[in-house]
């Protein structure tokens, strides 16, 4: 029969990787206006002007369990901060925090291109997070989403 043997200080502290662990960084906050296509990994704070539902689809059979057969709820909401505005596509369970006139925190969030012009959105690597309000007015005449790009290949 084996015997185990004793446990390194190593081990019982949780192993040589946890003390090279970096720590965590803190969240660099942007501006509406600075966002890019095709950029990722964005916090921001913002605030929901409205709010659209697009789709709502029922599971097709309500008696089979399975995250498959879950119902899809898609909202197109136009958010913003003194900067600017645009367009972010919230799904499920984004949907009820995304009311007008709720202040959020977007962590980790990336810009998609649809039909040519930028959106907003937090897949599950990011986080939607409702805070107090904040204290500055929408600059809703700059709306980025307004903004049609084209992709060009370049010989």
């Amino acid at each position: 029969m084996a015997t185990k043997a004793p446990a390194t200080t190593a081990q019982q502290q949780g192993g040589a990787s946890a003390a090279n662990k970096p720590g965590l960084r803190k969240p660099v906050f942007v501006k509406v206006e600075n966002l890019k296509p095709g950029t990722t990994g964005h916090t921001l704070t913002v605030k929901i002007v409205s709010s659209n539902t697009v789709l709502n689809k029922k599971p097709r059979n309500p008696t089979f369990r399975g995250p498959q057969n879950q119902s899809t709820r898609i909202a197109e909401c136009l958010i913003g901060d003194e900067t600017g505005t645009i367009l972010f596509t919230a799904r499920n369970e984004q949907v009820e925090q995304m009311q007008p006139g709720n202040t959020v925190i977007l962590r980790n969030a990336k810009i998609d291109m649809f039909k040519g012009s930028m959106r907003l959105s937090v897949d599950k690597w990011g986080r939607v997070e409702v805070t107090e309000p904040a204290n500055f007015v929408v600059k809703e005449d700059n709306n980025l989403s307004l903004i049609e790009y084209e992709l060009v290949n370049v010989a």
